[in-house]
């Protein structure tokens, strides 16, 4: 029960630094260099500015971004998960009200070094928050949708939906910043690849002669199965069995050490898997 309430705690601490760092980020790079980020953050950003420059009214980003996140949010409780969803809201009132009322502090007018940097945090922002099951809302609750659905990461699909976001603010304010604005949207989008691997899968070959006791690690840690293969050793001609698996990205270093310790002297080759067909677990959102 401490544990529980010890997971739930950090969860929501680690919720509130990821909305302090987006709302930080947005005052300081995005605003000041006029970026259309993409999701619902960028289609926030880009109807207030249309208000501001052709109809001199301000309106406030947590109304706003809370409204357009209304058809994400739904898709959350209907498919992915209701405590999932939860943060997720918390995630976007947060950070609404954080954008509201933090000041900005322009650190460099550098429109190619805010787009790098700036795209940088977001996508640093927003991995913390998939690390605890939540999202920053808009397009992330569609690409968590998809990934659940076809075992893939489609962060790359969310991308392209980004560009005609983007696309719509090059033709209200102009070329230059939308192409700015794909660059701050694909360093955001790896940042996302290298931090967040929950849909990228790992291929395991393990050369070894505890092949049950191998198979119920990674069953015990991945709730993966496995496939023990025959072969032979070239060196001293010995019968060996190979272990062939497929765990997720994340779970990988959590499985190689559980295989090292019922057999030190395995021999494992990890390789990045592109694509996989078929039945493959991943643990549902709660």
């Amino acid at each position: 029960m401490k544990q529980k309430i010890k997971n739930e705690l950090v969860r929501i601490f680690t919720i509130c630094l990821a909305s302090i760092i987006m709302a930080v980020n947005i005052n300081t790079f995005v605003q000041t260099g006029g970026m259309i980020p993409g999701g619902a953050t960028g289609l926030t950003i880009l109807i207030q500015r249309t208000f501001e420059v052709f109809f001199s009214y301000h309106i406030p980003y947590t109304l706003l971004n809370i409204a357009l996140n209304a058809v994400p949010v739904y898709i959350g409780f209907r498919y992915i998960g209701k405590k999932f969803t939860l943060y997720s809201c918390l995630m976007i009132l947060l950070t609404g009200i954080f954008t509201d009322l933090i000041p900005g502090y322009p650190l460099t007018y550098d429109i190619l070094l805010i787009s790098i940097f700036g795209g940088i945090i977001n996508g640093f922002a927003i991995s913390l928050c998939l690390k605890v099951d939540a999202t920053s809302g808009g397009t992330d609750f569609i690409s968590i949708y998809f990934s659940q659905k076809t075992g893939k990461d489609s962060f790359n699909l969310i991308l392209c939906i980004n560009v005609v976001i983007i696309a719509l603010g090059g033709i209200i304010f102009g070329w230059d910043i939308a192409l700015y604005s794909i660059i701050f949207q694909y360093a955001s989008t790896q940042i996302l690849h290298i931090l967040y691997k929950n849909y990228q899968q790992q291929t395991l070959f393990i050369v070894t002669n505890k092949a049950a006791a191998v198979c119920e690690a990674i069953s015990d840690i991945s709730h993966h199965g496995a496939t023990i293969l025959k072969g032979e050793g070239s060196f001293e001609g010995h019968e060996r069995s190979v272990v062939y698996s497929v765990v997720s990205s994340y779970e990988a270093p959590k499985v190689i050490s559980a295989i090292k310790a019922v057999d030190e002297k395995a021999f494992i080759n990890a390789i990045k898997t592109e694509r996989v067909q078929g039945l493959f677990y991943l643990k549902p959102k709660d």
